[in-house]
């Protein structure tokens, strides 16, 4: 369940899933329960209702592709979904019984900690700004799930006080990341590069997707909304602030930008047909405008309707004139590659997957790793890593990857991304001596803790199916998806 789907993503074949997909799939043992009743509640735990509309926006904010969205209604992907959710909500409800809150003050100080977000130890607001813009994140969606993530944290901490741990424990923390290991790896990449992308397979995979290359072009007009220009003084004071009040609720009232510009004597700046790379047709950079401010201009889709955009305690007054959408041919070669960019990795998952299932069943040991080498002509290379931060030839993730593999075992390790791929095989491991006295002991004993209570965890999780019961309306389950 819970600690067991982690197990999973830790595998080959589970990171290729998630990468087709992008969904995390959390499975409860529901069973086969049908339960009739408010045709608007597709789920019950205990006295919890999740209601249809709170799933569908649930579904909404995964951002399914257009055939992901065709295949709900004839696969399981749905009802992996639904699962997902109401595992959320079940952790959700432990963590408020258990009475774990986090204020805004604590949330503000993880943000503001984050050496992400730093410039000299220091906390810099557009940094933060300019990771949310490039992450496609709001704020509110990001804050919550760091809101989130916290407090599971405080739950594991809960479940795990009072643990005496044994010492072999923390040894194992020790050696997982002290060794000496010497190994024999495979360069994928060297492989891959070799494998040309044809003609015909590029225009096949464009004519199969073309609501994919469609660009849209907006003209925009705006303004900031100066006091001078509101109230024809220059203090953000309560008259001000009263204007911005009338504005937004003209705009509601369905208020046209003519009547702003007539009533304040506004003077609009335009952004003529541009799209989201703030590039005209011809592909020029329009004039210069702030990212954020951009973004937040070309976000709308409603033509010819005001919005009042707050940014940074900067108000300004928006609409969308005209939008024009346009066919992105073959000929534009950041289509072309971009669609090589997708067959390449799609090449690279598809081999990377066949090797996997031939370790799986014993078909590619030793022998078959010196074949590979001499039949691709992929040198098989050895170097000998000192420790787990030895980044010298492979990234971090990989090198925790590779510290895992055991002595005269292989494994195929990739990345997140699938730009980096090596078979690896594990000659020797030496591990270095541990004591109470070893440099880190402490930090190894924290590990160590923190390990046993996600051991804690998972017997945990087993039990909440227990202590909560889950009802699911199949008839409405069906209705959902027939209208997503």
């Amino acid at each position: 369940m819970l600690t067991s789907i982690k197990k999973t993503t830790k595998s080959f074949l589970a990171k290729v899933l998630i990468f087709i997909i992008i969904l995390p799939f959390l499975f409860w043992g529901m069973g086969d329960v049908f339960r009739g009743g408010n045709q608007n509640i597709l789920a019950t735990i205990d006295s919890e209702k999740i209601s249809v509309q709170k799933f569908e926006e649930y579904v909404n904010r995964l951002n399914l592709s257009e055939e992901q969205r065709v295949n709900l209604k004839k696969n399981d992907l749905l009802n992996k979904i639904l699962y997902d959710y109401v595992g959320k909500k079940i952790i959700e409800l432990e963590i408020k019984d258990q009475g774990i809150s986090l204020s805004n003050l604590s949330l503000k100080k993880f943000i503001t900690n984050d050496e992400i977000f730093q410039k000299d130890k220091k906390f810099v607001r557009t940094l933060y700004e300019k990771f949310l813009l490039e992450s496609g994140i709001s704020a509110p969606v990001f804050e919550k799930n760091i809101a989130e993530q916290e407090k599971k944290r405080q739950l594991l901490t809960f479940l795990s006080e009072g643990i005496i741990l044994p010492a072999s424990l923390i040894q194992k923390e020790f050696e997982s990341e002290n060794q000496i290991k010497i190994i024999q790896y495979l360069e994928l990449d060297e492989f891959y590069k070799k494998n040309k992308i044809k003609d015909e397979e590029i225009k096949k995979t464009y004519e199969s997707n073309k609501k994919l290359f469609v660009q849209e072009f907006k003209k925009i007009n705006y303004i900031e909304l100066l006091p001078s220009s509101l109230t024809g003084q220059t203090e953000y004071n309560e008259t001000y602030f009263g204007k911005l009040d009338d504005i937004e609720n003209s705009i509601l009232d369905g208020v046209k930008m003519n009547s702003f510009v007539k009533e304040f004597n506004l003077s609009l700046e335009e952004i003529n047909e541009t799209n989201r790379f703030k590039k005209n047709k011809a592909g020029k950079d329009i004039k210069k405008i702030n990212d954020i401010l951009f973004s937040r201009l070309f976000s709308s889709s409603i033509i010819n309707k005001p919005e009042l955009i707050n940014i940074k305690n900067k108000y300004y007054l928006s609409e969308v004139v005209k939008i024009e959408k346009i066919n992105r041919s073959l000929d534009d070669v950041k289509i072309k590659e971009s669609i090589i960019a997708q067959l390449k990795i799609k090449n690279v998952i598809e081999s990377n997957t066949d090797i996997v299932r031939k370790m799986s069943e014993g078909k590619f040991e030793k022998e078959q790793f010196d074949k590979f080498s001499k039949d691709s002509g992929v040198i098989i290379k050895k170097i000998t890593l000192q420790n787990i931060k030895d980044e010298s030839i492979f990234g971090k993730d990989i090198i925790k990857e590779i510290f895992k593999i055991k002595d005269d075992e292989m494994q195929l390790v990739t990345d997140s991304s699938f730009s980096k791929n090596y078979i690896i095989f594990s000659e020797k491991t030496r591990k270095l001596p541990f004591s109470e006295n070893t440099k880190d002991y402490e930090k190894y004993k924290s590990k160590a803790k923190l390990s046993l209570a996600n051991q804690i965890y998972s017997t945990f999780d087993k039990t909440m199916n227990d202590r909560y019961k889950v009802d699911i309306n199949q008839k409405v389950l069906s209705r959902v998806k027939n209208t997503l």
